[in-house]
């Protein structure tokens, strides 16, 4: 970082990440753990989080895109990768040709990758989903025997290699909810059938952060960590993140732009929806908007911590910048001063919780959401 102060940006504590990572093998112990690092680690870097949760005894890393695992591979990171959000077309053969385990949820699917290894002239390792009651991406019940025959009978032509079998909760976060038996019953019965059919896989995997963190029946050989590594809690129904001893790694902070007094009666931003109280206070202008991720929906509510209290946004958030009211008499916040609006919570400062609380979102969104535009500061690297 240079020594003018950004505008604004986003401080990752690796070491946090790292710590993160020891704190979830250790409530996993006999399982392996993928660090997910999708969506660019959820905002955090994608790169750097993935060396750093490596360096902590991750084994496995695992993108949504084939894309996100491509980009691993060429900064160098060489650990098995799983990638499962295809599309026809998608880029299968330069997938096996950089060794990542790819899934399969249709026969589509199994078709393409299979004309990829042939053309590749090697054998691609895939990962059979199956759709134990999520609705989304994975074969259904009722295919599970067509799709785990022809992978099979690939297999045996030495097409593909079947390195895994796996599933998503959909309610893991909700902990008794009925489905979650319902899941894990039918994942156990799918996984009874392929194995029965010849399929032995080196990984069988379900569990998600909220599932690592409160059923370890769900652990089987592999489980799979996303927003948990970044120190951030899956669901507050779980408890917060000091409470699972895990640290969030993420800080958000700006530079303060302008400070300067106005009188009662001034209307603020855009469609006056906050109005300054008689007598006249004084204005802090933040200098991230929602162009940057801050979340509109924040508007009239997000926390700030700026001058040693924590404020709350005044009136709408805008594209750029937003505006706190720090009151009347000395404001004590001079421009260039730091705002921090979430960071792990041990100073005082908002979390990215409380950002989702008063966004009507969860947590996830509020560090996933940080715009490309916001540089991120590694620290501990």
């Amino acid at each position: 970082m240079n020594e003018t102060p950004p505008r604004v940006h986003a401080e990752i504590d690796l070491d946090a990440v790292r710590g993160n990572v020891r704190a979830l093998r250790d409530r996993a112990p006999r399982s392996e753990l993928m660090a997910v690092v999708k969506a660019d680690g959820y905002g955090h870097g994608a790169v750097a989080c993935a060396r750093a949760a490596l360096e902590a005894g991750a084994s496995w890393l695992g993108t949504a895109t084939p894309q996100e695992a491509l980009a691993l591979r060429a900064a160098g990171i060489t650990a098995r990768t799983l990638c499962w959000l295809w599309t026809p077309g998608g880029p299968w053969r330069e997938a096996v040709e950089a060794d990542l385990d790819v899934a399969v949820s249709g026969m589509w699917a199994l078709d393409e990758v299979r004309a990829a290894a042939r053309a590749a002239g090697r054998t691609a390792r895939i990962q059979l989903k199956a759709d134990t009651g999520l609705g989304r991406n994975g074969c259904q019940p009722a295919d599970w025997a067509e799709l785990v025959g022809a992978a099979v009978a690939a297999e045996a032509e030495g097409t593909v290699k079947v390195t895994g079998l796996w599933s998503h909760f959909a309610c893991a976060d909700e902990p008794g909810h009925p489905s979650i038996q319902l899941q894990l019953t039918a994942f156990r019965d799918m996984l009874a059938y392929a194995e029965k059919e010849g399929i032995e896989p080196e990984v069988r995997h379900i569990a998600n952060s909220p599932a690592v963190l409160t059923l370890p029946e769900s652990h089987f050989d592999l489980v799979r960590t996303g927003l948990a590594i970044y120190g951030v809690s899956p669901a507050p129904e779980l408890g917060t993140a000091q409470e699972l001893g895990l640290r969030p790694a993420m800080t958000l902070k700006a530079s303060v732009a302008l400070v300067k007094e106005v009188p009662g009666g001034h209307g603020v931003s855009y469609g006056h929806h906050y109005v300054t109280p008689a007598g006249g206070t004084h204005l802090a202008l933040v200098p991230a908007g929602y162009a940057d991720g801050i979340p509109r929906h924040a508007s009239g509510r997000g926390p700030v911590l700026v001058g040693g209290a924590v404020r709350t946004v005044a009136g709408r958030v805008a594209m750029d910048q937003f505006v706190v009211d720090l009151g009347p008499g000395e404001p004590g916040v001079r421009s260039g001063d730091e705002a921090v609006l979430f960071g792990p919570g041990e100073h005082g400062e908002p979390t990215a919780e409380d950002w989702a609380q008063a966004s009507g979102t969860i947590a996830y969104e509020i560090v996933t959401r940080i715009g490309a535009r916001v540089p991120r500061v590694h620290l501990h690297g």
